[in-house]
């Protein structure tokens, strides 16, 4: 075996990639191999709503947990998105799976696009970016003039240093929105929670400043923008519309009413359209 390449390690659910960093993964299913990877802080678990439902549809879902989150390894390093972009790779090749349907939420959508860009797409069908928040670019300079001000992130992230938690509590009843209860807010709590202080805010920094415009344009396979026109926390008209246009040929979904957390309060939506997007027809 090379000791570089990425492999199924002897821990169940587990892959090595080739700087030895340890990926949990969870696989449900038989069938259409989809991949789902997690927002920002958030881990595999987030996606139950999707892979319990889609697995007995004749799909293979498939997610993992970012390094430095959830129950993979925190090797204190490699949170930007070539890195990152690489870690997809590892778990595509472990696994060996081709015609995959990636699906990422938030900041994900740079890691798809990264690996899209530096990998290729031999082992993707298509890909569902669901409420994108990395993409196209958010930072404002001359040339991208709807961008944000950088001291406005850097205000963000020295909160985000200061204290990790009160930020969360801060920002959860916008995150998912109006009508819903206290209990998914602590859900999420918990799984942000489990992400280490140093992946959240590299992850934080680069997400804001990392420029995807002309790798969207490269990108070749099957689009599907899913967005709501209520999220604060990536908001419609400054990335996922974008995003949506800078791909060749992509489709644009806008739900109405949904914030950020579109996997979990309008989950039978998101998976009919999932289902539809792979050519199929929901039971």
């Amino acid at each position: 075996m090379n000791a570089t390449a990425p492999y199924l390690a002897d821990e169940p659910n587990t892959i090595r990639t080739a700087d030895n960093t340890r990926l949990f993964y969870r696989e449900w299913g038989e069938g259409t191999p989809l991949v789902f990877l997690s927002g920002w802080t958030l881990n595999a678990d987030m996606w139950a709503y999707q892979m319990e439902p889609l697995s007995r549809l004749a799909c293979r879902c498939i997610a993992y947990d970012r390094r430095g989150h959830g129950r993979s390894s925190d090797p204190g390093r490699g949170y930007d998105f070539d890195t990152l972009a690489g870690d997809l790779e590892s778990v595509l090749n472990a696994l060996d799976l081709s015609g995959v349907t990636l699906v990422a939420h938030s900041i994900a959508s740079g890691e798809v696009v990264r690996y899209l860009t530096r990998y290729g797409s031999a082992r993707v069908a298509r890909i569902a970016l669901v409420a994108p928040a990395a993409t196209p670019y958010l930072l404002k300079t001359d040339d991208n003039p709807n961008g944000i001000d950088a001291a406005l992130f850097e205000q963000g992230r020295l909160a985000l240093s200061r204290s990790f938690p009160d930020w969360i509590e801060a920002n959860a009843g916008p995150y998912f929105g109006p009508g819903v209860s206290r209990a998914p807010l602590d859900w999420t709590i918990r799984l942000m929670l489990q992400t280490s202080h140093q992946a959240m805010l590299e992850l934080a920094r680069v997400q804001t400043s990392t420029d995807f415009r002309a790798e969207l344009a490269r990108v070749e396979v099957p689009s599907l923008i899913l967005h709501g026109d209520r999220d604060a926390s990536a908001p419609l008209e400054l990335t996922g519309r974008p995003t949506a246009a800078l791909i060749p040929g992509a489709s644009l979904q806008v739900y109405e009413g949904a914030g950020h957390g579109l996997y979990f309060t309008h989950a039978q939506r998101l998976n009919r359209d999932l289902l539809a997007f792979l050519g199929r027809r929901p039971a």
